[in-house]
């Protein structure tokens, strides 16, 4: 029996971007959301059937039967298994596409195997663009539930965007750990174009950009958002970065399994110190340093100063304090 519907639940950007995609590609599209979607009109106007009760995915069809969940991960998912889970049947389907834990989701499908309900944990990548042109999935749970939904997926993806990860919990732990390296990633590009900032003499850091995009080591996604989001005044870009947490995760997994991951866990750092508006550990510190050696609390032109003249060797091009001697 093949997979004949596409049944979604939560119809924001992600899964209304997933919709009207596979709608465009011919497939049987369904959705419901608990709250009125912004993007109805559109997806009805895609040929996407807006069912007006969750219960309704499940009742009107016939035969296997597998239902996409792209809320937030937590308390809704399970809320939404609830109310799913008495209108389903041994051998149906429940596919969980957010960023849940995968601790949280190997337990998912442990109880829904007494009920005879298979579950997938699907990590999507890709975006709001991917989920429009071309997602990238990373689905974990029984070999013969991820056949059933494979070739959706490999339509909704771009080439080679599909991989099968493995038992239950591993299509969330994949995608968690992707979210660990992008995490890093980002990282590394930002204290790049801080760097490019930076130099003594100003740089054309969009065309350096550009430059990267183009057969660089370098060359990325990422890279490609920076270069286009460049001209945006920095200035009126809040310095406090916001995130859903994910990331954090893994670095507790890193922790109980001992892996070392140094990067990724300070990147998550990073943000924790965008959002610190007191700073109190900066001044602990520079309490620290006035006890132990007499440094200044606060900003000291002579530290400064002292500073660029303390480095061992000189910096091509600059003036030397031999220089001066001389």
């Amino acid at each position: 029996m093949s997979m004949k519907t596409l049944s979604l639940v939560g119809l924001g950007k992600m899964g209304a971007g997933l919709c009207l995609q596979a709608a465009e590609k011919g497939w049987h599209v369904r959705g419901y959301d608990k709250v009125e979607s912004p993007y109805r009109s559109e997806l009805e106007a895609a040929g996407v059937e807006v069912v007006p009760e969750l219960k309704d995915l499940a009742t009107s069809q016939e035969g296997r039967r597998a239902i996409f969940l792209y809320i937030d991960a937590g308390k809704a998912i399970d809320q939404v298994i609830s109310h799913l889970a008495p209108h389903l049947s041994p051998r149906d389907i429940i596919v969980d596409g957010g960023n849940s834990y995968w601790g949280d989701s190997m337990a998912r499908a442990k109880a829904l195997a007494k009920r005879g309900i298979e579950f997938i944990d699907l990590g999507t990548s890709g975006g709001l663009i991917g989920a429009r042109e071309g997602a990238c999935f990373m689905a974990g749970g029984t070999e013969s539930a991820v056949e059933f939904i494979q070739p959706l997926l490999e339509s909704l993806a771009v080439p080679g965007g599909f991989v099968f990860c493995g038992p239950s919990g591993s299509g969330h732990y994949v995608k968690l750990v992707h979210n660990g390296i992008e995490f890093g990633m980002m990282q590394a590009i930002a204290e790049g174009i801080q760097l490019l900032e930076r130099w003594d003499h100003p740089l054309p850091v969009k065309e350096v950009l550009g430059c990267y995009r183009n057969g660089s080591v370098i060359r990325s996604w990422l890279v490609d958002l920076m270069h286009e989001a460049y001209d945006k005044d920095f200035e009126s870009v809040p310095d406090y970065i916001e995130d859903t947490g994910e990331v954090n995760w893994l670095v507790a997994d890193a922790v109980r399994m001992e892996v070392p991951a140094p990067i990724i866990t300070q990147s998550v750092i990073q943000l924790f110190a965008s959002r610190d508006p007191q700073r109190d550990w900066a001044k602990a510190i520079a309490l620290m340093r006035q006890g132990f050696g007499g440094h200044p609390l606060g900003p000291e032109p002579h530290f400064a100063q002292k500073r660029k003249n303390s480095l061992v060797g000189p910096i091509v091009g600059l003036p030397t304090s031999l220089d001066k001697e001389q």
